[in-house]
């Protein structure tokens, strides 16, 4: 089983700042924004139309009665004129008026100017225009107007009039509106914030709603993924976030029965190879007995008896060899290879690993005196020999052997001088069984060495690498802690 840090753990603790929890409630506050902002506008269009309309249709009809039942009995005269304005003014509404009378030249108001500068000429063509009159809103220096223009009409008979040439106008000032319009918008701003803020918790409850099942699938993935098939989410519901729930639990329920097959399966292999290791090794052994005794005699022999007995014999230690290493990869297999270490000479042992093959003149070494570290004797004789021989088999003379240290950790190089590892080799060199050369049948060694290296380097608590050296030719790594696997004197893997 996997475990994990506490560091990566806290890590996954960690909302992400723009997460799919933040996501999702700013899309909610979102939605509830524009709907708000559309809610407010569209009532802020309406109302205030309704306050302008009201006051100006009040205004306009209220104006346009007074000049209707006055202004056919005014004279065109100015004292006259200004006193006939004045009771006009007088009964204005919904604001105050201040009146305006344009004939030809003449200019006369019931204000203190007799001209208006809020009156436009568009309003002074319209009125002309129309025997109705019209109206327009104006906005001076900040402040809105409304303005009315009505024609005074004299009667030529019985349901007929025409213009007189006088027209009067009214101007009222809307402040009080435009207060009420201003403070429909402060009604509306003040009401969408608290309604915005009134969201936020719907928003985060609904978007605990979604993310629980969500958080439960990451817990149950991050179970699974440490070794745990037998988890699964509880389902709730009938929507697609239960339907993924139930499609998770199926995978991971498919998932667990393939891994234990598969577990099975690897055991059998696994149990197989071990027992028929087993099995060979008595008969094996008197098969090596056998083959020493007629080597001994093969000189005796004719050579075609003779090379027979020797191929036997050699076919033979093979066999013998590969035996072994299936023997002790089950072992590591079934997690029962066992580190005794001690602390001990590495330039030493690397010598004494050389000379116990014969290697001392055909391997060139680079092994400081002093460097002491605590390592299974037996294993690391195992590493170094499988490393040298396969450079020895595989690469080119001469071989080097380099020790050296690097922090806390003992580091081992072993380099040849042959061509060097085919690039679409180096991801499977420590494989098991692994041809470079698809079209060789046989090798001259178990096809396990390199695998059994890594495995007891692992053992080690170390690692393993290989590579091509600049100036060719292979090298293979070995980094092992110089105070043993996690600074323990015995390992079982």
């Amino acid at each position: 089983m996997i475990r994990r840090r506490k560091g990566a753990a806290a890590r996954d603790r960690r909302i992400a700042p723009f997460g799919l929890r933040t996501r999702l409630v700013l899309a909610f506050l979102l939605v509830a924004a524009v709907s708000a902002g559309t809610t407010a506008t569209l009532t802020y269009r309406e109302a205030r139309s309704a306050v302008l309309a009201s006051a100006q249709d009040t205004a306009v009809a209220s104006f346009r009665e007074q000049v209707e039942t006055l202004a056919p009995e005014l004279p065109i005269d100015p004292v006259l004129l200004r006193e006939y304005l004045f009771v006009i003014a007088s009964k204005s509404k919904p604001h105050p008026w201040v009146v305006f009378a344009e004939y030809g030249s003449l200019r006369v108001s019931s204000g203190t100017n007799p001209t208006s500068t809020v009156i436009t000429p568009d309003l002074r063509r319209m009125t002309l225009a129309r025997s109705r009159g019209s109206f327009q809103r104006v906005v001076s220096d900040g402040v809105p107007y409304l303005t009315i223009g009505v024609p005074v009409l004299v009667r030529t008979g019985p349901g007929s009039s025409m213009p007189s040439g006088l027209v009067l106008f009214a101007v009222m000032r809307m402040t009080d509106e435009e207060a009420n319009v201003d403070a429909l918008v402060t009604a509306a701003r003040d009401g969408a914030l608290p309604g915005l803020a009134a969201a936020l918790i719907p928003a985060l409850i609904a978007a605990r709603g979604v993310l629980r099942p969500v958080r439960q699938l990451r817990r149950a993935a991050r179970s699974m993924g440490s070794g745990r098939l037998d988890t699964r989410i509880p389902v709730r519901g009938s929507d697609e976030l239960a339907d993924l729930a139930r499609t998770f639990n199926e995978s991971a329920g498919q998932l667990e029965r393939s891994v234990d097959e598969l577990q099975q399966a690897e055991a059998r292999a696994r149990r197989f190879a071990s027992d028929v290791s087993h099995e060979l090794r008595t008969p094996l052994a008197g098969m090596l007995a056998v083959t020493e005794v007629l080597d001994e005699d093969a000189d005796g022999l004719d050579p075609d008896t003779a090379r027979a007995v020797r191929l036997i014999s050699a076919e033979t230690g093979k066999l013998a060899v590969l035996v072994e290493d299936l023997m002790e990869i089950s072992r590591f297999d079934a997690r029962a290879a066992e580190l005794n270490t001690d602390e001990v000479d590495v330039g030493e042992t690397v010598r004494k690993t050389l000379d116990h093959r014969r290697w001392g003149e055909r391997v060139h070494t680079d092994l400081p005196d002093g460097i002491r570290a605590r390592l299974d004797p037996r294993r690391f004789d195992v590493v170094v020999a499988n490393l040298v021989g396969n450079a020895l088999r595989h690469g080119s003379e001469p071989v080097t052997v380099r020790l050296s240290v690097q922090g806390e950790l003992l580091v081992v190089e072993v380099a040849d001088s042959g061509p060097g590892i085919r690039p679409e080799v180096l991801p499977h060199i420590f494989e098991r069984f692994y041809k470079a050369d698809a079209a060789r049948t046989r090798s001259a060694g178990s096809g396990l060495g390199l695998a059994i290296t890594q495995e007891n380097v692992r053992l080690h608590g170390g690692t393993i690498r290989a590579a091509n050296g600049p100036g060719g030719g292979a090298v293979l790594t070995v980094e092992i802690p110089l105070d043993g696997p996690h600074g323990s004197q015995e390992a079982t893997v």
